[in-house]
């Protein structure tokens, strides 16, 4: 194999804070100046660029995309302060090579969880949307490069124009949402095996996260969302429950189908995790009133399912 060569820091880079601290990743590593020269992160514990590299790498390979201090406090305590890809990045000097295996897979790993990353249209940085009602982004490599400010709307990947924070657009010509535009304007289509469901749009948002989702026009009219695992009716757009108590699955509904949306719901996640605990709670409930174990397999994939 191809020798690799160490990774070190500039030591005249201002940019970085460096101190004599034990590497995180290394408790045998000592706390003076000899050895390769040690950087702090944001949480104030010391890393290496290789060491750093080795543990995030290992990291992201194990599908963990949001990395998190392992230092030990206080005995057994995890110090968990998160860790930016960002900061990541930065202290564990990635090659252009490793930048890219890193933010492909970063973001595979958060479409499949749900999150919102998109890369920045300046620097190409994959960046994490944490408010999902305001589109003007602030991106933190470019704001860090220009040390002032870079901003750039989600929806249409465009520096940022006009008033902020906005969920609707920026003022760059042609921003709008696609998505919006679509449930607007796609065909209605009939849905064979449910009695008198016709001329209904073939397009629709889940009305819990929002995601776009297309009927099959096969079965019942029921789906489940593949983001936040919601099952609601594609025709009046009610969770499965509250329609089952004035319909069957292959019956219309009782108010008939749901106008086109004109608006597409905003995920709240939280709310979304709460209902998923509580649902969990009500089955470890369940088991314990009927005497069955709680612990095991059976538990094991029913926490599989829920979360």
């Amino acid at each position: 194999m191809e020798d690799i060569p160490e990774k070190s820091y500039d030591p005249f880079d201002r940019t970085l804070v460096f101190v004599d601290g034990k590497d995180v990743f290394d408790p045998f590593s000592e706390e003076d100046e000899d050895g390769p020269l040690k950087a702090q992160m944001s949480c104030g514990h010391a890393v290496t660029p290789d060491s750093l590299t080795a543990w995030s790498r290992h990291q992201l390979d194990q599908g963990n995309f949001k990395f998190m201090c392992p230092a030990l406090v206080h005995g057994t305590t995890k110090c968990n302060k998160p860790w930016s890809y960002q900061e990541v990045r930065r202290l564990a000097d990635l090659t252009v090579e490793e930048m890219q295996y890193y933010e492909e897979n970063i973001a595979r790993l958060a479409a499949a969880e749900g999150s919102e990353i998109q890369p920045c249209p300046k620097c190409k940085t994959n960046i994490e949307r944490k408010n999902l009602t305001n589109l003007c982004v602030q991106c933190p490599i470019c704001s860090a490069d220009q040390e002032m400010g870079y901003q750039f709307c989600w929806q249409c990947l465009k520096q940022w124009k006009g008033r902020g924070p906005r969920s609707d657009r920026c003022d760059n010509d042609g921003c709008s949402n696609k998505n919006l535009e679509l449930l607007q304007t796609c065909k209605t289509i009939d849905l064979p095996q449910v009695r008198d469901a016709t001329n209904c749009p073939s397009v629709r948002a889940c009305p819990e996260c929002g995601v776009i989702v297309e009927h099959s026009r096969k079965n019942c009219k029921n789906l489940i969302c593949p983001r936040c695992h919601l099952e609601f009716c594609f025709i009046c757009l009610k969770t499965k429950k509250k329609c089952n108590k004035t319909s069957t699955p292959y019956i219309l509904c009782q108010g008939g189908v749901a106008p086109r949306q004109t608006s597409i719901p905003v995920w709240n996640k939280d709310r979304n995790r709460r209902r998923r605990d509580d649902v969990m709670a009500a089955q470890m409930r369940m088991f314990e009133e009927l005497g069955l174990p709680r612990d095991g397999e059976e538990m094991r994939l029913l926490r599989q399912i829920l979360h």
